[in-house]
């Protein structure tokens, strides 16, 4: 068995995706540059790694996602021009995403092969460290740090570590599920089994696997041998699956979340990500809740479009 206990200081974010449920916007523009209130979703991303002591970033990119890299680098000239006219508001939050991580690095996917194969992208850079993975797409907020406590449930067991949130038996279908058992701490279970997006009727439990994860580096040469599942892509849920039942690998355990997800890679979950944390902003909520309050009491809403 091989469990690396070490400090993690790595995320890797897949940010491949061609973002096809926000068309046309996402035609020119990658999806995770899309704004939540006044930030885009990147950023939100970013930031909780760091938080989590993860400041050396590796983004696994596609085409047309130069964007993001613009956005983690200096705009010399808008820098300047709002130097100039003192507006050191602006210029803190233009400069905030230069200052974020220690680091942030890119390397190309190229063929489009799955979550699996982006995260396999990331083997060079990781090397033979324990490591973050954050899916652009879900938000976590930042007043509930999963991503701490999946570290510190990493460093004490070892292996890897999946973030479960339950779903609706309905839903389930949706996600990758986990058949679990109890490990001991409250939030904590151990993984027996992953199934990758279930029929209905054959799901093992209601416990979907969300955008976290903290892998051991074994992960990778697991990936190397897993063959395209589920769409004719590389699964991370199928390496990890192989993980979590051999008897000679590093465990799998997850962390059962029950706190502030937002999943902005759906267009209603973009909204209600959007909606959610405006209203708690102290610069606009209070005036934003009043409109809203107004709006959402109006007798006839007219459907646009």
């Amino acid at each position: 068995m091989n469990s690396t206990r070490r400090r993690i200081t790595k995320a890797v974010v897949p940010v491949a995706g061609l973002g096809t449920r926000f068309l046309p916007a996402t035609k020119a523009t990658p999806k995770e540059m899309l704004p939540v209130v006044d930030k885009p979703a990147i950023q939100y991303v970013v930031e909780e790694a760091v938080t989590a002591g993860m400041s050396d970033i590796l983004m696994v990119t596609g085409r047309n996602k130069r964007p993001l890299e613009d956005h983690f680098d200096r705009n010399y000239e808008l820098e300047e021009t709002l130097a100039r006219k003192g507006d050191q508001d602006k210029l803190a939050r233009v400069c905030a995403p230069t200052e974020l991580a220690t680091a942030v690095h890119y390397v190309r996917q190229g063929d489009p092969k799955g979550l699996g194969h982006a995260v396999l992208c990331a083997a060079p850079h990781v090397g033979s460290e324990p490591f973050a993975v954050l899916l652009g797409d879900d938000l976590i907020d930042p007043r509930d740090p999963l991503l701490t406590r999946m570290a510190e449930v990493q460093a004490r067991y070892g292996g890897s570590v999946v973030a479960l949130m339950e779903v609706d038996p309905g839903q389930i279908h949706l996600y990758g599920c986990a058949a679990v058992r109890p490990a001991g701490d409250g939030d904590t279970v151990r993984v027996t089994d992953l199934v990758e997006k279930p029929a209905p009727g054959e799901a093992p439990s209601n416990y979907a696997v969300i955008g976290r994860y903290v892998l051991d580096p074994e992960i990778f040469e697991v990936l190397r041998r897993t063959e395209p599942g589920r769409g004719g892509e590389i699964q991370l849920t199928d390496a990890l699956r192989a993980l979590a039942v051999r008897a000679d690998a590093g465990p799998v355990h997850g962390v059962v979340f029950s706190g502030r997800r937002y999943d902005t890679g759906d267009r209603l979950g973009f909204l209600q990500a959007t909606v959610r944390l405006a209203c708690e902003r102290e610069d606009l909520g209070p005036e934003f809740r009043s409109w809203l309050g107004e709006f959402v009491s109006r007798d006839v809403l007219v459907p646009v479009g």
